[in-house]
């Protein structure tokens, strides 16, 4: 098969189409015949020697993928061959073939085809299991997202709408801004031209965000703790502003607030099989209902992936970069 190969750690050019071995499914694990996978951040990290796969993981870029179901590996049942679905990777995405643990696997659902569905399983997966799951996002509560138009941002902001809490964002153009009501963003600012922490104030009557869903790690962490209402919960996935930040216990416990930071690659396979699980059973239903879709903002052969790299690094795209196998 082919696969993009990294030879050396470095820009987009980095990148390689090049034959590979085929992957063999081991117990639990079934090999899909990729049809679509998604550009997301992490790889940007990964091809320039940041942030390694798992141990065991393909040594591929891809952290999500869709397609068909070629073969299955002992043990796995509930399956079949010719199935078309989509799957929560732990790399390996950016080839022709992926073998992934079963429960990682999901449907397609229904209403969309098959390469759209590559769109879903990590923001899906991501969302869910921190505004959800950690963070506890209710029904009248409102909603911060940082980078509104992100792969991320359009799948929070419809989640959000989704179970009755407000949605409100953060971008840098009116254009991203505009794209995010379009979504059903309740609240929107440009982190530009003006101070989120004013705004989710402002729009509040004072109260502030219940959940903040955060990119930026370091950079916001003081404000994003000033930006909390009281009870707030700050769920940090990205560190887009740095690693290493100064915390202010106190303002923390006058909020009684609570910060919780995850990633999703490195958890174990049944910690990702039980996200998938809820997944699942929440968000599959609102897909096939129409009231949450993926945000497709271009398709581009998986040959061409340094392009796909380069518009993420550009960070002018909405929503997500789709990488099609030949």
């Amino acid at each position: 098969m082919h696969a993009i190969t990294i030879p050396e750690p470095g820009g987009p050019e980095a990148l390689v189409w090049d034959e590979v071995p085929d992957p063999e499914p081991g117990e639990g694990e079934v090999l899909i015949e990729v049809a679509a996978s998604a550009v997301n951040r992490a790889d940007l990290l990964q091809r320039q020697g940041f942030y390694d796969p798992p141990p065991g993981a393909s040594p591929y870029p891809g952290l999500e993928c869709s397609g068909r179901i070629a073969a299955l590996g002992p043990g796995v049942s509930g399956w079949a061959v010719g199935d078309e679905v989509c799957a929560l990777l732990s790399g390996g995405g950016y080839a022709e073939k992926v073998a992934v643990p079963a429960g990682q696997v999901l449907p397609v659902p229904d209403g969309l085809d098959v390469r759209q569905a590559a769109a879903l399983p990590e923001v899906v997966c991501t969302v869910w299991s921190n505004v959800f799951m950690i963070a506890h996002l209710r029904p009248g509560e409102t909603l911060l997202v940082h980078g509104g138009s992100s792969g991320i941002g359009t799948m929070a902001i419809q989640l959000a709408k989704a179970v009755g809490a407000k949605a409100a964002v953060t971008a840098g153009t009116k254009e991203k801004l505009d794209h995010c009501a379009a979504l059903g963003a309740d609240i929107l600012i440009n982190y530009r031209e003006q101070d989120f922490v004013e705004e989710i104030k402002r729009a509040t009557d004072g109260a502030g965000a219940d959940v903040i869903l955060d990119i930026m790690g370091a950079k916001y962490l003081e404000r994003n703790v000033k930006a909390l209402a009281v009870n707030g919960r700050l769920a940090i996935i990205g560190l887009q502003g740095g690693a290493k930040g100064e915390l202010n216990i106190g303002a923390l416990l006058s909020k009684r607030g609570a910060i919780s930071a995850t990633t999703l690659r490195a958890r174990p396979v049944d910690e990702k099989a039980a996200i998938v699980a809820a997944v699942r059973e929440h968000v599959w239903p609102l897909v096939a209902a129409g009231h949450v879709r993926p945000v497709v903002d271009r398709e581009m052969p998986m040959s061409d992936a340094a392009v796909g790299h380069r518009v993420l690094e550009e960070s002018g795209h909405v929503g997500k970069v789709l990488l099609v196998t030949p």
